[in-house]
């Protein structure tokens, strides 16, 4: 059985604040929510601008790392967006861990 490739994908919306998704058409996906075919979060906050993207073998890897990123702090995700992935072990710990 052929699996489909699947991507994860994190907005920047007009307020400044970010929307992550994945989808098997990166493309088509990104459209829909110019048009604010999309999510509730993004039609409200057009336009948006794609600022990371990761790329699977299979969708739902690319459904798994999206509930990943969705539960991270906006801290995080700007580490992610901006490559600065040394930062992300840090940004993991719990408040009450940091000394």
């Amino acid at each position: 059985m052929l699996k489909m490739k699947g991507y994860t994908y994190i907005l920047e919306c007009s307020d400044g604040s970010y929307y992550t998704g994945s989808t098997k058409y990166i493309e088509l996906r990104f459209k829909q929510h110019q048009r604010g075919e999309g999510a509730n979060h993004t039609k409200k906050r057009l336009p948006v601008k794609l600022v990371y993207l990761e790329e699977f073998a299979r969708i739902d890897h690319a459904f798994y790392r999206e509930k990943q990123i969705q539960g991270w702090s906006r801290k995080k995700k700007e580490a992610l967006i901006h490559g600065k992935f040394n930062q992300l072990p840090l940004l993991s710990m719990a408040y009450r861990d940091l000394k």
